[in-house]
């Protein structure tokens, strides 16, 4: 249990780093647009699209580096990559109420909720 915690601690702290890192080289400033997170998601999502398909095949990528990867780099470095993720095996299971509801609460509760905390911190 505590290797877990370890690898998760270790790739989020790498992830982190290429966050703060895309931030710096990654421009934001074509009409307001933000390029930096907007990429930093996307490329996470198929970060982890791909760690997931890897880990899926024989031989595949092991528990341990999955771990790692998703969680560990990728929650360091985006939790909108997880949220792609739970997306696309809900749209896999044929569960569309089910994604549907789960997205645009995801979307519209999180935009309200940072909206929240920045009127308190007020």
């Amino acid at each position: 249990m505590l290797k877990n915690f370890l690898l998760v601690g270790l790739g989020g702290m790498i992830g982190s780093i290429f966050r703060y890192a895309a931030s710096l080289l990654i421009k934001n400033s074509v009409e307001g647009f933000p390029f930096a997170t907007f990429s930093v998601n996307i490329i996470g999502s198929f970060i982890i699209g791909w760690v997931f398909g890897m880990s899926l095949k024989a031989g595949g990528i092991n528990w341990d580096w999955k771990l790692f990867l998703t969680t560990g780099i990728c929650g360091g470095f985006t939790t909108f990559s997880a949220l792609s993720l739970e997306g696309v095996a809900l749209l896999q299971q044929q569960r569309y109420g089910i994604f549907a509801t789960y997205f645009i609460a995801s979307i519209l509760l999180g935009l309200a909720a940072a909206w929240l905390g920045l009127l308190i911190s007020k």
